[in-house]
């Protein structure tokens, strides 16, 4: 039996903001693999962006949507408008915009990849962070409408659902230096620590993988029991 991962030994991955939250552990995990990473660090926001970088990379099996900006943590009535469409803008719409560019060429050759790399925050309330978890949470929806439509031409779309995981966007050096958010890991966390950079890339890995083709539309919470 052929190891999981080995399918992507020469495939073409396209990796968004990948010099920000899992980019980097993304870009050096799928190359470890003998994949040809597409690292592509800016922002998707602005109308175009996700249509012209698809353009510019040709040939994509799989596309790793790693989108991210710092949670606002706002009360209820205090969310602007400018907070919310800032959420929506990079979070949510670089999605459609890319998928309508690429899951063409995936339609022709009857193969494709995409993971999604998505937010628990979304499964579990928390005060202050409904902007934040609104747009996360209409990840989900769209990945579960749009994992079903494609999954007849063999083409998997799935998205990791993850919290307290090690990454430069949400738990800076900073942040984890702090006795406040020690106490939190050990009272949140049944794990009781934060997951590895590498522990979130190889669950991507995996998802991406040729072996693995019987998930559809889901969206797996990665974040040490914070959410079961």
């Amino acid at each position: 039996m052929d190891r999981i991962g080995d399918s992507l030994a020469g495939k073409r991955v396209l990796i968004t903001q990948s010099e920000e939250f899992m980019g980097p552990a993304l870009c050096k995990g799928f190359a470890a693999y003998g994949a040809e990473v597409i690292a592509a660090p800016e922002t998707l926001a602005e109308p175009g962006a996700a249509e012209a970088l698809v353009e510019r990379s040709g040939r994509v099996d799989v596309l790793i949507a790693n989108l991210a900006i710092p949670a606002p943590r706002t009360a209820i009535v205090d969310v602007t408008e400018e907070e919310w469409r800032h959420a929506f803008s990079h979070l949510v719409d670089p999605l459609p915009r890319l998928f309508r560019a690429l899951l063409p060429q995936m339609l022709d050759r009857g193969e494709g990849k995409i993971v999604v790399m998505g937010s628990a925050s979304a499964l579990r309330g928390m005060p202050k962070v409904t902007t934040y978890s609104a747009a996360r949470g209409a990840q989900i929806a769209y990945v579960r409408a749009a994992g079903a439509e494609v999954a007849a031409e063999n083409i998997q779309i799935n998205l990791i659902a993850q919290n307290f995981v090690d990454n430069p966007t949400y738990f800076p050096p900073e942040v984890q230096e702090l006795d406040a958010f020690q106490r939190r890991l050990r009272n949140e966390v049944p794990l009781g620590r934060l997951a590895t950079p590498e522990e979130d890339a190889q669950f991507a890995v995996f998802l991406a993988s040729s072996e693995v083709n019987f998930f559809v539309g889901q969206s797996f919470a990665f974040s040490g029991g914070w959410v079961t």
